[in-house]
């Protein structure tokens, strides 16, 4: 079974192990929320998530939850839920940013956990989500309409297509 989790200690090996893996194939991680700090320096990377009073300039509240394989004990992946948008954000970014591993993609988990954040957008009184993703990245594009994506338009954004999707709650 799939959940959303806030960090803490005791998810610790979980984090370490996701982000060995994705570092080791030298693929950009996503969400930004979780790369932007060192995760070794566990003690400040936790921190960056419960501080939510040192906004950046540009940036919007936001809430950063691992997806949680509870059977294997195992994180999948990760979403970053932003609590409404800027400018910048209705243009690229939208409301969720989420990245499963790359051991773990293709196998639906994906669909699942855009669902769970879904629940949490609900929860922050979010009644349209915009999701938006790369125009080749076909298997994101499949898990946002699953879960009752509606594309609005395709924008280019530094010489690649991104694709803006709408979520009715």
């Amino acid at each position: 079974m799939l959940k959303l989790v806030k960090l803490s200690y005791s998810y610790k090996k979980q984090l370490m192990d996701m982000m060995k893996e994705w570092c080791a194939i030298g693929e950009k991680i996503v969400p930004y929320s979780i790369r932007k700090n060192d995760y070794k320096d566990f003690d400040t990377y936790l921190k960056g998530f419960e501080d939510t009073n040192l906004i950046e300039p540009g940036y919007v509240p936001a809430s950063t939850l691992f997806c949680l394989d509870d059977e294997r004990n195992l994180f999948v992946g990760a979403v970053n839920i932003r609590h409404y948008l800027n400018e910048a954000l209705l243009m690229n970014g939208g409301h969720i940013g989420d990245g499963i591993r790359p051991s773990e993609r293709r196998k639906g988990y994906a669909t699942k956990m855009i669902g769970l954040a879904l629940e949490e957008c609900q929860k922050l009184g979010i009644k349209k989500v915009l999701m938006v993703c790369d125009k080749k990245n076909i298997g994101s594009a499949k898990s946002i309409i699953n879960n009752g994506g509606i594309l609005e338009n395709e924008i280019e954004m530094d010489g690649v297509t991104e694709q803006r999707y709408w979520i009715d709650l």
